[in-house]
This record gives C-alpha cells, sequence and structure tokens, in this order.
C-alpha cells in the first residue's frame, strides 16, 4: 500500500477491525511515519447505471457516497454512517442480479436509506433527485415524512410542512 503523503510503498499494519462488510486498516508508513485508513471489501459485481437520457456507465461507489454526503452535509451524519448505507444500497442492487438499472432506481434506495438517517438530508436530496419545480412539491415531500408514520422530530421540518399559507 502506497503512503498518500509520501509515496513509499513501505507501511505497516497498525491496527484492523471488521464489519462484515469490510475491514478497516490504520496503517503507518515506515518511511516518513505519516498514518492512514484503508478499507477491504470483497469486490461486488454492480450493474451498469443508465441514465436519463438513456446513456450507460458504470456504477460507481464514490460518485453515490458523494451525493449522501452532500445531503448530509452539515447535518449530525458520520462518516462511518454514510459508509454503511453505501454499503446496504450496494447489496440492494447486487441482490437484484441484474446487469443495468436505472438511475432512478438507484434514487430510489438512496431516499429510503436517507429518510431512516436524518430527514433534512433526505428533504435535501429529494429536492435535487425529483427536480421540484415549484414550492408545492417540497411541501407534499415534507408532508410525506408525517403520512408515512416517521417522526418528525426536527421543529424546522414540522413547521414547514404544515404551514397553511405555502400551500396557497
Amino acid at each position: 500500500m502506497q503512503c498518500p503523503k509520501c509515496g513509499c510503498e513501505r507501511s505497516s499494519v497498525v491496527d484492523s477491525r471488521g464489519d462484515g462488510q469490510a475491514i478497516r486498516r490504520r496503517r503507518e508508513c515506515q518511511e516518513c511515519s505519516f498514518r492512514f485508513t484503508t478499507y477491504e471489501r470483497i469486490e461486488r459485481q454492480l450493474p451498469m447505471v443508465i441514465k436519463k437520457d438513456g446513456r450507460r456507465e458504470q456504477y460507481d461507489r464514490e460518485k453515490l457516497k458523494r451525493g449522501i454526503m452532500k445531503a448530509c452535509q452539515k447535518r449530525p451524519v458520520s462518516i462511518e454512517e454514510i459508509d454503511r448505507r453505501v454499503d446496504l444500497i450496494e447489496k440492494d442492487l447486487q441482490d437484484l442480479c441484474e446487469k443495468e438499472i436505472p438511475s432512478r432506481q438507484i434514487g430510489d434506495f438512496i431516499m429510503s436509506e436517507l429518510k431512516k438517517i436524518d430527514q433534512i438530508a433526505y428533504v435535501r436530496f429529494a429536492s435535487v433527485y425529483r427536480e421540484f419545480s415549484d414550492v408545492n412539491q417540497f411541501v407534499d415531500t415534507l408532508k410525506s415524512l408525517d403520512d408515512d408514520n416517521t417522526s418528525v422530530d426536527s421543529p424546522e421540518v414540522h413547521k414547514i410542512a404544515n404551514h397553511d399559507s405555502l400551500n396557497k
């Protein structure tokens, strides 16, 4: 494993931990003593992604993770939680046993996971993913959180979802 700081290829493993999905290894460069983390995961055969315009592209874990991280920006969601959710989404994709999958279906998986961990992140992602064109679509999404018997623990979400003047 090459050190990200100095490029040396000699490193030693300081600590290893597994969670069933991946093995996390803390490493130390033998040249500059810089510590860094690597992950060992099973390489899954994941489907090609069919974009809205019909183009096909390779599934990209980092792209999916960046989208979730953007939605969770400035929210109390840890990187470890985001990684767990990405792992769950990848497992769902693999379980489909499809060679190709529409990007819309991946977006639905993301929405499902975000709804479980943070409602604000869910609404943020939904506003981009569903391409809201007016405030009513935004309000409908907020109200769906109540309709799904999901506890709305954020006063901001509750206030906006129940604000009658936005529906006029």
